[in-house]
């Protein structure tokens, strides 16, 4: 997979990101037991910032979205969700290395994912490791070279 694009999200775009992330976390919080459907969207919804968040495209198609949050003493990896039909192809893998380019450099990234989510395994083939973790949610940090 290459040739991915990025275009920066607008505030219309967040029913469907909303859409897509209800989508992409239910396996996951139905396993949990967690899965409510007007809360996976609404938390979404409730802190959607589209001047952090874009979206990503393949051929002129959209795939997903990805949002760089940068705080003073570090940056959050969040809203990165991928179609179910573009996910283990690369394509994560390629838009993760691109997020971590994103300045400011030299501070530490963090994510989370929750408990048991195959997204895990992405994270720690690009240097992520465990932090701390709660029965439902698992954070990650990656310390700058």
């Amino acid at each position: 997979m290459s040739g991915f694009a990025l275009q920066p999200a607008r505030v219309e775009d967040a029913p469907w990101i909303a859409e897509l992330r209800a989508v992409v976390m239910r396996p996951d919080l139905e396993r949990l037991g967690r899965y409510d459907a007007t809360r996976v969207r609404q938390r979404f919804l409730t802190g959607f910032q589209p001047d952090l968040t874009h979206v990503i495209t393949v051929a002129g198609t959209v795939v997903g979205v990805i949002a760089v949050r940068p705080e003073q003493e570090e940056r959050w990896i969040e809203h990165f969700y991928l179609y179910p039909d573009h996910q283990g192809r690369g394509l994560g893998g390629e838009v993760l290395r691109w997020a971590l380019r994103q300045p400011p450099e030299g501070l530490p990234f963090r994510l989370n994912v929750l408990q048991g989510s195959p997204a895990r395994r992405l994270y720690e083939r690009h240097g992520f490791v465990w932090e701390r973790e709660n029965p439902v949610d698992v954070w990650l940090v990656r310390h700058p070279a």
